[in-house]
This record gives C-alpha cells, structure tokens and sequence, in this order.
C-alpha cells in the first residue's frame, strides 16, 4: 500500500478525500511501528537510568568466582547491548564499559573456573561477540575464541560428572554455531 501510495503522490495533481486517507493510512501504518518502537526504546532507557546499576551491589557481594563471573558477564553484555545502538560520546562509553566489565570477568574466570565450565564459555561467546561487532576486530575475536574453545576441548574427556559435560558441550556447540564464518574451529 505504501509504494502504491508513494506513486500516487508522484503523480503531481491533486489527491481525492479517499486518496488523501489512504496516504494517512499508509503514512500512519510506516511511521506507527516506528514510533510505537522509539517509546518503548525510550520508557526501557528511562527505567534504567532510574534504577542504576544492580551489578554494583551484586559483584561486591559474589562469594564465588562464578558469581562474580557471571555477574560480570552480565554487566559487559547490558552496555556491548547499549553499544550497538548508541553513537558517538555515548557508544565509546558504553563500548569502554563492557570492554572492563569482559575483561574483569575474564581474570576471574581464568583464575577460578575451568575452561569447561559454561559460564566461562558463555563469556568467551560473548567477549568475542562484543570485539566482533563493537570494536571491529575480528582478528582479536576469532583469537579470544578459539583459545578458549581449544582449552576446553583439551579437558573436556577429563570431565567425570554426565551432566557436567553435558552443559559443557552444549555451551561450546551453541558458541561454535554463533561464531563468525571466518573462524577455523
């Protein structure tokens, strides 16, 4: 209805009362879904900037390290989330969060959790997801998750407990079927 209403108004003369509804229809119908997904955009980012941040009262006290890790995890992916719709100033910022917030959860993880568990997997995915699609660096992202694939894949026959490797290889095949094509696993 949109294109032909588009010809219509091409056409250079003047519209009837019928064709001049069914441009409102038409116009109204583009810019609705738009406009009903800017309000909904605007009321989530009202929300949380009224809130602030749980993760700052939630790390402190993590009294693991997957706690931590995950709740790091959390954080890097709510602003690499922001990243990719902000622009300018505002994008640097929320990229720069998550870049912390990542690699905080890495040093965590390298140090308490075993390269099979699926949290430090996840964090992998999702690390290399934000140097993929953030910070364009598809070199550094296929890196970040091939060192982690290899590290688990080279414990992941020592693992004793069914489900453990279980939720293990599932997390890796779900990781593996997200990453980018030019990635060899």
């Amino acid at each position: 209805m949109v294109e032909c209403m588009k010809k219509v108004a091409k056409l250079d003369v003047e519209l009837t009362v019928e064709e001049r509804n069914l441009l409102s229809v038409g116009y109204k119908n583009v810019i609705g879904a738009r406009r009903a997904s800017w309000r909904i955009m605007s009321s989530i980012e009202q929300k949380e900037e009224s809130k602030g941040n749980d993760n700052n009262h939630l790390i402190p006290h993590s009294g693991t390290g997957e706690a931590t890790v995950f709740y790091y995890k959390m954080k890097g992916d709510y602003y690499r989330y922001l990243a990719e719709f902000k622009t300018d100033r505002e994008r640097k910022e929320a990229a720069d969060q998550s870049l912390k917030s990542y690699e905080a959860a890495s040093a965590t993880a390298n140090t308490d959790l075993p390269s099979t568990h699926p949290i430090r997997l996840g964090l992998a995915l999702n690390f290399s997801v934000f140097y993929y699609e953030i910070l364009y660096s598809s070199e550094r992202a296929c890196h970040l998750a091939k060192q982690a694939f290899d590290e688990a894949i080279a414990e992941l026959d020592t693992l004793s407990d069914q489900e453990s490797y279980k939720d293990s290889t599932l997390a890796y095949y779900a990781a593996a079927e997200r990453q980018p094509h030019s990635l060899d696993l």
